[in-house]
This record gives C-alpha cells, sequence and structure tokens, in this order.
C-alpha cells in the first residue's frame, strides 16, 4: 500500500453505513468516513478531497474530510469563524452552545470550534461576551 498517514487523497464517496460512509481512494483503495468526521451534506457519487487519518493494522483505512492534525485545522477554522463574524459583526455562539448549533452554523465540531475561538481570543481578534461573540473593532 502507497498511501501515508496524513496524505492528501482524492475520494468518491460511496454508500453510507451505521458508522459513517465507505470511500473509494485515489481510485484503487477503500476506506471509511466516520460519520462523526462529517460536517457537509454527502452523497453517493461525490468526488472530493480527503485525508488518511489511519492506516489501521487490518489494512483498512480510515478518511477524513479535513487535515489532521492541530496545526493544519486551526487556521482553516479561525478563518471559517472570523468570515462569518465579518458577514454579522457577532455569533450568537458561545462554550455552552451546542454541539448541533455550531455544526448548523459553522460546520465544524464544538472542538474545534473552542479551539479556535480560544485562539482568536488570545490574538486579541474576537470578544467574548455571555450570549455571543463579537469581532473586534
Amino acid at each position: 500500500m502507497d498511501l501515508k498517514e496524513g496524505e492528501k487523497v482524492a475520494l468518491v464517496i460511496g454508500v453510507q453505513t451505521p458508522l459513517g460512509y465507505t470511500v473509494l481512494i485515489n481510485e484503487a483503495y477503500e476506506g471509511l468516513l466516520y460519520k462523526n468526521e462529517i460536517f457537509t451534506e454527502l452523497e453517493e457519487g461525490l468526488k472530493t478531497t480527503g485525508y488518511i487519518k489511519k492506516i489501521r493494522d487490518d489494512e483498512r483505512i480510515d478518511v477524513s474530510l479535513r487535515p489532521q492534525g492541530f496545526e493544519n485545522v486551526i487556521d482553516r477554522d479561525m478563518e471559517t469563524i472570523l468570515t462569518k463574524l465579518n458577514e454579522k459583526g457577532f455569533l450568537l455562539l458561545t462554550d455552552k452552545s451546542s454541539p448541533e448549533s455550531v455544526k448548523f452554523q459553522l460546520q465544524m465540531s464544538k472542538k474545534a470550534f473552542k479551539r479556535a475561538v480560544g485562539s482568536l481570543y488570545k490574538k486579541k481578534k474576537i470578544l467574548i461576551k455571555e450570549d455571543r461573540i463579537e469581532l473586534v473593532k
């Protein structure tokens, strides 16, 4: 197998299973995209880019739609939040918001949201209020 963990690959979305979606990787390998890794609508036959998350001992391959590792995703997540804030000036989300609300508004996990918000706050780009996040003016 000539794939490495973290590698960017071409995916074709397959059938939905109780665990997520089967995928065809680089038109050569089968893999699995777990449902907790999905933050957008997918349909069978969709071609997209993914990343090798893990190659297991039994040679089964787990994939993600996002690059792996903190450094690879934090910048993208911060940019997503800043884009939304530039559109509205605020987001009615906090660390108390439900994971579903975060997923609906930003298409990311609550964990990713909290990491990105923490980084933006440390960089003094946002203000965290009791009921929302605001862009620093």
